[in-house]
């Protein structure tokens, strides 16, 4: 009985050890993929107008100001700046385009019909941190493109289409907020 504690304490002992050698392991492999990423984003960052001002605003989450997406609106935000925004507990219906720094196609809400026409509909806190982020500073019927490092992405994680570090790029419509839950603090 006295083993027990001692051999559960060497289980996690070899568990944690591994997963920060399949996240090393991770780091190396794609290490060429991650390098591209961060230049790309970079890249975006500083991306500029025929004016010479950035194309992209910065936005941080109230939660990890040292991280930030990039978001440039299409539309004139004075005139959707009354509409709705969502809350985190939030249903909304998005359409969108997501691509990958070299500009290939992952995933799209133009082939889903269930919802409307090209209509994605998801609770604001069931999607990535960069989603939210964007979300949160956007009202209905507004329009934006949005460039999210990888790790307010899917991070060290394999998406299949999405490999580990990928930055990500979206073209989204917030089309209409079918369940605006209001917080209640």
């Amino acid at each position: 009985m006295k083993k027990f504690p001692l051999i559960l304490v060497a289980t996690i002992v070899a568990l944690i050890s591994s997963c920060g050698m399949d996240d090393e392991n991770t780091w190396e492999e794609f290490r060429e993929w991650r390098e591209a990423n961060e230049q790309w984003f970079y890249e975006q960052q500083n991306r500029t107008n025929s004016d010479g001002s950035l194309y992209y605003q910065a936005l941080y989450p109230e939660w990890d100001k040292a991280q930030y997406i990039l978001i440039h609106y299409f539309n004139d935000r004075s005139l959707t700046k009354d509409n709705l925004s969502p809350l985190l507990t939030s249903t909304v219906d998005v359409k969108y385009i997501g691509r990958l720094y070299n500009d290939e196609p992952f995933d799209s809400s133009y082939n889903l019909t269930a919802n409307g026409d090209s209509i994605y509909r998801q609770k604001c806190y069931g999607v990535i941190d960069g989603w939210k982020v964007a979300l949160a500073n956007m009202h209905v019927g507004d329009s934006c493109e949005v460039i999210i490092p990888y790790a307010l992405g899917y991070g060290a994680s394999d998406m299949g289409t999405i490999k580990p570090f990928s930055a990500l790029h979206f073209n989204i419509k917030l089309v209409d907020i079918p369940f605006y839950e209001v917080d209640v603090n």
